[in-house]
């Protein structure tokens, strides 16, 4: 039976040919590149949740939940003056929200949900009207409806079970817009495209293809390269802004990425780029299992002895060593580098032990990130 290593390399020997093949690939613009101007904001803001079946907070050990209930219920005119609440059906939560580019007042977006006390569930609870501000305090959105929760808990008196995440949820088209940014689309001079991955070769490819459109079109160049992830477009006098990044952004460019090999120990996945090249080294894996066991049994004493019962102990050891391997690995491309690192049979550990002492010996030429 193959090992889950052994699979994943399995699955990249298939896809090799189509990494070295395809080293360059070609992309759109507008699928490496954002505009400055089109960024998401984020806002924030606290609300209350009610409704909940008993599985909202403790007022006595949230008594932040508590304030914001009477402060809710003297602004619609209700008195609490004197009273107590011990209900279990509300829940004060964090709602958090990303307000899209040149969002329009009116237009809709999702919030999400999270609970802020010792609420056990929110499933089931309605999103009280709660005021979304930006980072300048200003309130941009107006978030209110049902919460929708995937996760669940039930509990007996001698079990329970949980199942993902019950105290956060989402309010699907939840917010209402309030108010536009400050920025308009219309009033910049110019377009900003910065790259989702900054890369020198990348950018000045893409500032050759805008160029070579604008020269057609507009009969000059227009675009410039700032570094490695900017690249200005200057906004020609005939063109509509609009429009013009409407064309841009369907210009295709060969992409260019640095070799990287990522390695995550937690979960043993290894990602290993198309340029990743390794120089010819001799790699040898063996494990040494050392197994210890206790044994112990109990000693009785003789007949009318006066002796007392003891614990004799008694241990085994056993060494035992794997039948290790020595191979040759030269990667002149994804395809021998994966059939070398297949060929040694180990489990992802070991492969990740393998690269590090790969890149310490000088001869992997890539960049190894490990999370």
């Amino acid at each position: 039976m193959k090992s889950a290593f052994s699979l994943f390399l399995s699955i990249l020997l298939v896809l090799a040919p189509l990494s070295g093949a395809q080293a360059g690939s070609v992309a759109r613009i507008k699928d490496i590149a954002s505009l400055q101007s089109g960024r998401d904001n984020q806002l924030i803001g606290y609300g209350l949740v009610v409704g909940l079946q008993g599985t909202g907070d403790g007022l006595r050990s949230s008594p932040f939940t508590e304030q914001s209930l009477r402060a809710m219920l003297q602004n619609l005119g209700i008195s609490t003056q004197g009273g107590e609440n011990r209900s279990k059906n509300i829940a004060a939560v964090m709602v958090t929200a990303n307000l899209p580019p040149f969002a329009s007042p009116g237009s809709r977006m999702d919030v999400s949900v999270s609970s802020l006390g010792d609420a056990t569930s929110l499933r089931g609870g309605t999103l009280v009207m709660t005021s979304l501000t930006g980072a300048d305090g200003q309130i941009y959105a107006v978030a209110q409806g049902p919460i929708i929760v995937s996760g669940f808990s039930a509990s007996g008196d001698a079990a329970q079970l949980t199942q993902g995440v019950a105290t956060a949820g989402r309010v699907p088209n939840g917010a209402i817009i309030e108010k536009p940014l400050p920025s308009r689309f219309k009033d910049s001079v110019n377009l900003v495209l910065q790259l989702r991955n900054p890369d020198f070769s990348t950018a000045v490819r893409m500032t050759d293809a805008i160029n070579q459109y604008s020269a057609t079109a507009y009969g000059g160049a227009i675009a410039s390269l700032n570094d490695s992830q900017e690249v200005v477009v200057e906004k020609p006098r005939q063109a509509d802004l609009a429009r013009l990044m409407a064309e841009i952004e369907n210009l295709t460019v060969e992409t260019d990425t640095p070799a990287k090999v990522v390695v995550n120990e937690r979960t043993g996945t290894i990602v290993i780029g198309a340029d990743v090249r390794i120089s010819e080294v001799a790699v040898s894996y063996g494990t040494l299992t050392v197994q210890v066991s206790e044994n112990p049994t109990v000693v009785q004493p003789l007949p009318f002895s006066n002796g007392e019962t003891a614990v004799q102990p008694s241990t085994d050891i056993i060494a035992q060593q794997a039948n290790s391997k020595v191979a040759i690995l030269s990667g002149p491309n994804l395809k021998t580098l994966v059939s070398g690192l297949n060929s040694i049979g180990v489990k992802p550990d070991g492969i990740i032990a393998i690269l590090q002492g790969i890149k310490s010996a000088g001869a992997l030429n890539a960049e190894l990130v490990l999370q």
